[in-house]
Parts: C-alpha cells; structure tokens; sequence
C-alpha cells in the first residue's frame, strides 16, 4: 500500500508530468511522441522528485500537519515546477479552483457590499446597487460588527466574505455599527445571486462621447458592452473603452467585444501552438458592425491578456486609436485542464499574436517573477529598438514583442505625499460617513469653501497631518475626492466613479485624442471605398 505523504508526491509528479506534456491522458490532451531516451530521463528526475519529498515529510524537524502538508504541494512543489516553464502557467487547488471559475463566470451569491480592512475592522466600501445590501440601506463606512449573531473579532475580510456568501434565498443576520447612532443596527438579508459587472461604469461623458470601462472579460462582458452602447442611443458621436487595468479573462468574450466595433470577417487574434500537439487557430468576427464613430481606447501599463486583444485588434484594423501606456505584454494562452481532487492546471498551450502577426508576449527568460510583473521598462514607445515592426490595415507603424505600444503616450498619473497621505489615513471615506450622519447631499453639490472648511477641521480633530500650503496646491484632487466619496454613499458606487472619472486626467487626456481618431475613422473607410471601387471595376 503507497503512503498518504507518496500519494500526494506522486501526484505532484504526474501534474510535473502533466506540464512538460507527456500525461495527456490525464489532461486530455495530445501530445507529442518523445525518444525512448527523454522518457527515461523523465522517469529518473520524477524518481527524485518523489524521493526528495518522502526524505522531507519523514525528517523534517517537526511533524509536518496535513495544512503543512498540502501548502509544501500546492504553494511550493507545484507552482515552482511549472514557473520554470513560463510566469503563468499554474496550478489551481480546490479551493482556487472553485474561486477562478465563479470569476470567470461573473456571479455568486451573497448580500453583494464591498468590504475592506481599515484599522482593525472590516468596513464597508459601498454596496452593489440592486443586492439586497443596498436594499436595506447599508452604507459606505458601517463596520461589520457579527455575522449571524457571531462576532467577527480579528477575521479578515476575506473570511467575513465567505461567511456573507451562501445559497440562494438563505437568510444572513448582519450588525452593523454607524457613525451617528448610538446602538449597533441588525440587517436581515436575503442571499440572491450578485452580477459581478465587468462593465462597472458606462455614461456620456460628454455632449455626444460615450465611456464605457471594462474591468475584465468574463461570460457576461460582450452582453454589457452591448447594453452601454443601447444605453448611449442612435446619436453617438465618439466613444473611449477604458481598459485600464484589467487584467484579460475569456478569449470567446474578447472577440464579442470586438464584434461590436470591427467588420464581419476582420481576423481579431491568432492563437499558434507547438508544432503537433494542437492547431493553430484564427479568430474572426462573426457578425461585426457598421459603426462609424471614432473610439479612443485608454491602456496602462497593467492591461492585460484578452484586453490587449482588444486594443491590439482594433489598432491593426484602424478602428481605434490606443492611447496610455505601453501594456503588459501577455500573450501566453493557458488552457486550463481539471485534473484530480476538483483541481485544474493551467498550462501554456499556445501564443497570441494580433491580426498585423505581432507577438503580444514580453520576453521573460533570464526574468524573476517579481521583476517580470513589477519591474518594466516604460520608456516605450520612445525607444523601440529591438521591437517587431508591423503595419496596420492602413500602413502606419506597430510594434510588437512586448505588450501593446500606444498610438499616443499618456503618462501614467503618480500621487503626491499629501495626496498619499490622505488616502493612506482614508480621509475622505472617512469624512464622508461622518458628515452624512448629519447631512444629505443633493446631484447639483458644489464643494464650496464652508464644506472645505469642515473637511479641514475634520483632518485636524484625526489628527491627520498637512500644510495650508499643501491643501490649497492639491485643491482640485481634494474638491472631487470629497464629492466622489459623498456621492458614492448618497447615490451609489456608479454615481462616485462618474465624478472621479469626468476630472481624470488621462480620461480627459483620451478625450482630446478624438479629432485624431475621427481622422483615423475617415481614412479607413476611404480605403475601404477605394477596395470597393476597385472591385466593382
């Protein structure tokens, strides 16, 4: 009979296995045929694997538990296994396994606030409009005090969430302590299911130029692009996609997208694997449209995966004009395949590369892992040496080999130390509870100066530090902090994020970029006249 601690070491060593490609069985997958040679030299390092963790589970100086245990296999062995392949392929235990599919996914079920740790306790940041946290009036700022009676004591955030999830139509008992009240305030709430939106924020942001923001790709992006574009009406005159920060998700949903602003038939991404194991695969527009208002698309240095397919599709083709910040440079496609005990691998398959063929990927050999996701070069794109030089649809200039290039440079927006301050000590979320315990505010708020003085005289009585001179050189910052915070509570999440986002420098600076964009519209499609002309001759 094998030992519990050689079971899981040899099952460390088939998912080892797993990743250099050679158990497809067990991942479903084909694979190609290896010299008897490799197989050998394969059986003797897995033969060491298993040694090594036996020598350890059985004379290590203390007893190995069976939490130690699993976190030497799923945090340690595992990951370092495959991290010698590439920065993102990855092993999900149960329990990330379960977390990464409701991500995708886009909804769970709970009472749906926001909750965040801020000086010992789990405070609410704002509840979800429509769940039933903002049905029963809970507010920004209230301090979850117990669960079902329970106190939550020093819990973290993440275990009072999970005590706030639960099966559809359950009941959940929450206390809650306010600024103002004098004696803790119980809600019974209803679990229902809560829409976690990848398209948190959509208005017109000006006379005509709608916005949209796109968090991540998941089974329900392409649906509320969609309903923003409805919600803009026929007379839409420009459009900015904010992407920054998102981090990609789903392929499928990342040409949905695309199938909103590109032709039927305009190749979005194509996806090459190694020679033999799987094809290689082209992405098209299925249906495609026949817009023709200028898009300005905003990236960082954070945009990711499937949102640099986006951007990537949309620059190739001419559609859009990408401005920001050179992005990340993912182009490693994982396949995700479940494997034993409701764990999956997520295994490098294939290479993305955009619809002009330039390779999305950054280079990573020779890279540590914290440098590959901290540590960049963002003097792109002034210096593109060594870059792969593409064209567009239309001939001009792209780059490749490493994320993203913008068509227009936006510099990433860096916080001073009295803004950094201020939030460090969360001064305005904080303000913010503490004067609507008093007040309402109505949508025509101005922050004048008796509200500014309040504010100051509120930072003094916290003893939160700053200069007069401080305050009046970061007054602006300070006038939409306090608005965006005061409407957040009031109105909800999407009525702060629309006053932040109206003042945001490099949302504004997005906006100015669409003349170039309008031009860049109306040179497309005076090519694609002339393919026309040319044809019908």
């Amino acid at each position: 009979m094998i030992s519990s601690p050689m079971r899981r070491a040899l099952f460390s060593a088939t998912i080892f296995l797993t990743a250099c490609g050679f158990a497809g069985s067990l991942a479903g997958g084909r694979v190609a045929a290896q010299s008897a040679s490799d197989e050998s030299q394969l059986r003797d390092s897995m033969k060491q694997f298993t040694s090594v963790y036996a020598l350890v589970e059985s004379n290590y100086a203390d007893k190995l538990s069976q939490d130690q245990v699993d976190k030497t296999i799923y945090d340690g062995a595992i990951p370092g296994m495959l991290h010698t392949l590439d920065p993102h392929s990855n092993f999900y235990d149960p329990k990330a396994y379960a977390e990464m599919r409701q991500e995708q996914s886009g909804k769970y079920f709970g009472v749906g606030m926001r909750i965040v740790e801020q000086n010992g306790k789990v405070v609410v940041v704002a509840p979800i409009e429509g769940t039933p946290a903002f049905r029963a009036g809970i507010r920004p700022g209230d301090v979850i005090l117990a669960v079902d009676g329970k106190p939550i004591g020093h819990i973290n955030t993440t275990q009072v969430a999970n005590l706030l999830k639960g099966p559809r139509g359950t009941h959940v008992s929450v206390t809650m302590s306010r600024e103002g009240f004098a004696k803790p305030l119980d809600f019974n709430l209803v679990r229902e299911e809560i829409p976690d939106k990848s398209v948190p924020l959509a208005f017109m942001i000006r006379p005509g130029i709608g916005y949209i923001r796109i968090t991540g790709e998941m089974e329900t992006t392409s649906q509320e692009v969609q309903d923003a574009l409805n919600s803009f009406g026929p007379n839409l005159k420009g459009l900015v996609i904010d992407l920054r920060d998102n981090p990609g998700g789903l392929l499928n949903q990342a040409v949905d997208v695309c199938d909103k602003f590109l032709r039927k038939g305009q190749v979005v991404v194509s996806q090459r694997a190694r020679k033999g194991v799987f094809p290689d695969q082209v992405y098209t527009v299925p249906t495609g449209s026949t817009a023709t208002y200028p898009i300005v698309v905003l990236v960082n240095r954070n945009t990711a995966s499937a949102a640099e397919i986006i951007s990537g599709a949309l620059q190739d083709h001419d559609r859009a004009l990408i401005v920001g910040e050179t992005t990340f440079g993912k182009g490693l496609v994982q396949t995700v395949f479940p494997i034993a005990e409701d764990s999956g691998l997520a295994l490098t398959t294939y290479h993305y590369y955009t619809p002009s063929g330039r390779l999305i990927q950054r280079n990573y050999n020779g890279v540590s892992l914290y440098d590959y996701y901290y540590v960049r070069n963002d003097a792109l794109p002034a210096n593109k040496t060594n870059k792969e030089v593409e064209h567009t649809d239309a001939g001009r200039v792209v780059y490749g080999g490493g994320g993203i290039t913008p068509d227009e440079r936006i510099p990433e927006l860096k916080s001073n130390h009295f803004q950094d301050e201020m939030l460090l000590h969360y001064a305005f979320f904080d303000f913010s509870s503490h004067y609507l315990a008093n007040h309402t505010v109505s949508r025509d708020l101005v922050v004048d100066d008796a509200l500014l003085q309040q504010f100051k005289d509120y930072l003094k009585s916290q003893k939160i530090p700053f200069t007069d001179k401080e305050f009046a050189d970061n007054l602006d910052w300070v006038k939409v902090r306090i608005k965006t915070e005061l409407f957040t509570s009031q109105f909800g999440q999407a009525a702060g994020d629309e006053v932040i986002t109206e003042w945001d420098p490099q949302v504004n600076a997005a906006i100015s970029y669409m003349p170039e964009a309008l031009a860049l519209e109306t040179h497309q499609l005076s090519g694609e006249q002339k393919v026309q002309t040319a044809s019908a001759k």
